[in-house]
């Protein structure tokens, strides 16, 4: 058993108890911050080591915008399910 952080009871509350929008917000900012951080290790690896950057980047994307839903840095338009950012 895992102790998964934030708790899925927070994560649904901030998307109607709807697992599959949810599932899409979720998916579509750890794929903004997967390219945003793809964009930043091609500009660092030409001042850092590759050691460095993996120690920078100790986080999965997924895990990032998990949090970020949990503590509303990131909402949704019930219109157009488009991910906003505060």
């Amino acid at each position: 058993m895992s102790i998964i952080e934030p708790k899925i009871d927070v994560l649904l509350d901030k998307t109607d108890n709807d697992r599959f929008l949810l599932c899409s917000l979720a998916s579509k900012r750890a794929h903004d911050i997967n390219d945003m951080l793809r964009g930043q290790r091609d500009r660092a690896i030409q001042l850092q080591t590759a050691v460095e950057i993996a120690r920078a980047s100790d986080k999965k994307p997924l895990s990032i915008a998990f949090s970020e839903i949990a503590r509303e840095d990131v909402s949704y338009d019930p219109e157009s399910i488009d991910v906003k950012n505060h």
